[in-house]
């Protein structure tokens, strides 16, 4: 059977999703909990490979198995052998046409800036401090230059190994809530760094830096070079998965940030 799971963690703790020999990851974390509710060896295939300190409330997963077991006992049981920081929220039977990653329409992601003079302690691993203040109403403006299916070669790291950088970005929202300024993007697929890249872009023209207009150079360069440095990954969740019916799955945890 083909089996789909609703997975949350903290990424401070690991070294991005992929596993990776002799060092602590999602997907092998996961692994070897589900392999002991399984009784067998599982791979898993997600929605979006997620990078060192990054997190998640709402990535998608799937793996086949021969093992029969209560659609419970892939919550529970491999919650049981789980560290603190992953957590397995829900599981669906699905048909093997399902892909946990091709089948998605699109992904939306969350950049949380903890905006203050002051550092913060226990938020240091879940939001990218910026002290000097930001201004929201700049950072919307220049956020509208990224909407629509466009090439996105300014904002993929040297490692993206994607076959093309064209992006369709279908939403795109800037707002401060008390010391946070929260931006969330959404698109058919991310390249590698994308998202980290465009908020240390928004972050420069925020900050009176740059002008607005500055995201449209950026993007019609087509250079890595012409943007900013890569946003921290601190502050960066990935918090939804779309899919076409029937694969409607439970929404996402909700994230107590903000």
């Amino acid at each position: 059977m083909r089996i789909a799971l609703g997975i949350e963690y903290d990424g401070k703790d690991f070294y991005g999703w992929q596993a990776q020999r002799n060092l602590s990851t999602v997907q092998g974390t996961l692994q070897d909990a589900l392999g002991k509710v399984a009784n067998e060896a599982v791979f898993l295939f997600c929605a979006g490979r997620t990078d060192a300190g990054v997190h998640a409330t709402g990535q998608v997963v799937h793996f086949d198995t021969r093992a029969k077991r209560h659609i419970d006992a892939w919550v529970w049981g491999t919650n049981s052998h789980l560290p603190p920081s992953i957590v397995v929220r829900w599981a669906r039977q699905t048909d093997y046409s399902f892909h946990a990653r091709f089948s998605a329409l699109a992904r939306r992601y969350r950049y949380v800036i903890f905006n203050t003079p002051i550092r913060p302690a226990i938020l240091s691993n879940r939001a990218t401090w910026h002290y000097y203040p930001l201004d929201v109403e700049r950072m919307q403006q220049a956020g509208r230059y990224l909407m629509g299916e466009q090439d996105f070669s300014s904002f993929r790291s040297s490692q993206c190994n994607s076959k093309s950088p064209m992006r369709n970005v279908t939403a795109f929202n800037v707002e401060r809530k008390g010391d946070f300024v929260v931006l969330e993007i959404e698109a058919n697929a991310f390249l590698h760094h994308m998202v980290r890249n465009i908020a240390g872009v928004l972050m420069k023209i925020g900050g009176g830096l740059k002008d607005p207009s500055w995201m449209q150079e950026v993007l019609q360069a087509r250079d890595r070079r012409a943007a900013a440095e890569t946003a921290p990954p601190d502050g960066l969740y990935l918090i939804q998965v779309r899919y076409p019916e029937p694969y409607l799955f439970p929404p996402s945890s909700p994230l107590f940030l903000i």
